[in-house]
């Protein structure tokens, strides 16, 4: 499976060839050899570097934080514990939004309680209440 042009390499992976020529410029995956033809040429060792990419993804890690991965992964003097405390950092990370997800679903929804869902747009309280917020410059 050695030698997989971009298409191919995007096909195995479910990603988009710009997707692929993305990870490229920031340097996720590394510049492919070209062939004579001008044809980028992936090794299959990049099928598993990409999915790698794409779980990272799911559990939140940004590409930056992906590429901090990556290098770890790569570097053999890297202890595991390395790899945990960015985990464990991710996931204080994940607490916070979701602290602050929770903090707006509870304005939002005593928002809510407070429109009756009758009359007009304009003097629906929901509105009145973000138009003040924003007036008032929080």
């Amino acid at each position: 499976m050695e030698g997989l042009t971009t298409g191919q390499l995007a096909k195995k992976t479910d990603v988009n060839i710009e997707t692929i020529r993305y990870y490229e410029r920031k340097g996720l995956i590394p510049k492919p050899h070209r062939r004579d033809s001008g044809y980028r040429q992936y090794s299959a060792e990049m099928i598993t570097r990409i999915m790698f990419i794409k779980h990272a993804k799911t559990l939140g890690f940004s590409l930056k934080e992906i590429k901090d991965l990556l290098s770890l992964k790569h570097d053999p003097k890297t202890p595991c514990s390395e790899v945990r405390k960015r985990a464990e950092s991710k996931i204080e990370d994940i607490n916070g939004k979701i602290r602050t997800l929770q903090k707006m679903k509870k304005a939002l929804s005593k928002l809510t309680k407070s429109c009756t869902g009758s009359g007009p747009a304009k003097e629906c309280p929901i509105l009145e209440v973000v138009k003040n917020k924003k007036e008032g410059g929080e």
